[in-house]
């Protein structure tokens, strides 16, 4: 499998895994992160996604800490005009929202905290109702005009929304979503496979699916009667149920044929659904990092097999 794609309706190549940077300044200090990111590009990575809203929810954190180490990162090795960065607004207490005033002010944050003069990809970290989306849609175009984003998404959007924030672009003749950030992996497929794949297909646009790994449910570490001591696993126990084990089983069966981490065989499971072009998953050590890397490409048996298991 080649080790780059172009993200459909842009031209940025990519490494077909985006490496999730919600564990920098969280779970990962700067020495584990610079160490992640040393080790990802290494291994062909270049694709990182971020949010300025990362990682608030930790004690005496204000947002903003993992751009601030990706930014540190990218300025101590030189590194930026080969990465491909993506970093979203909306969602950080201390900004936001979709309001024009918002997202260029975020905007410019987000920027000094990346130490660069643009962001690949910027998403709308949410859907805003509450502003009018000729305004927020406007402002994104801005912020394209200027040269400070070359490309705008939508994140956390329904399939409706999406085709709506598409016409406004259309009448108003604003740069356009690229691209739909929506939750997408074995065991979360049914709100994805119905609301939002019919539209992306419709709209030709892709999707870069977060919980690509269902927050660590699809490693392998997660077996029938075993405890795991993780900060995510309380978020696994709806998983944890005679579904979820069948499709650990099947992940474990195919794993092993093919020679690679359960991790890898749900990530291309991901990459082979019809509008996903690249999924995310993150990595708090390199040695999490190493299991999610490698591309492979499954049989149509193996897909079918993993498709079933997750009915």
């Amino acid at each position: 499998m080649t080790a780059r794609i172009t993200l459909p309706n842009t031209n940025l190549s990519v490494y077909p895994l985006c490496l999730g940077g919600n564990v920098f300044g969280w779970t990962a200090n700067q020495e584990q992160t610079f160490e992640v990111l040393d080790r990802h590009r290494a291994l062909g990575g270049n694709f990182i996604d971020t949010a300025d809203m990362y990682s608030e929810w930790v004690p005496g954190n204000s947002g903003g800490e993992s751009e601030s180490l990706i930014g540190a990162w990218m300025a101590a090795r030189g590194t930026r005009a080969e990465t491909v960065v993506a970093t979203k607004v909306a969602k950080l207490s201390t900004r936001p929202g979709l309001s024009r005033a918002n997202i260029l002010a975020a905007c410019d944050d987000s920027l000094r905290r990346l130490q660069t003069d643009y962001i690949d990809l910027y998403y709308a970290h949410e859907d805003d109702q509450t502003v009018p989306l000729e305004e927020t849609l406007g402002a994104f175009d801005e912020l394209q005009k200027a040269g400070k984003i070359r490309f705008a998404a939508a994140s956390n959007y329904s399939g409706a929304r999406l085709r709506e924030a598409l016409a406004v672009s259309e009448a108003n003749e604003f740069g356009k979503y690229v691209a739909l950030q929506n939750q997408y992996n074995l065991m979360d497929r049914a709100e994805f496979e119905t609301d939002s794949a019919p539209v992306l297909a419709e709209l030709g646009l892709s999707a870069i699916p977060f919980y690509g790994l269902a927050v660590g449910f699809l490693t392998g570490k997660y077996q029938p009667g075993i405890a795991v001591e993780s900060n995510r696993s309380g978020g696994t126990a709806a998983y944890q149920n005679e579904r979820g084990w069948a499709v650990v089983a099947e992940l474990g069966a195919v794993a092993r044929e093919l020679g690679v981490t359960e991790s890898v065989v749900a990530l291309a499971w991901l990459r082979s659904r019809a509008v996903v072009s690249t999924p995310i998953a993150s990595a708090r050590n390199v040695e999490q990092l190493e299991q999610i890397m490698p591309l492979v490409q499954l049989s149509a048996a193996q897909l079918e097999r993993l498709t079933a298991a997750s009915n």
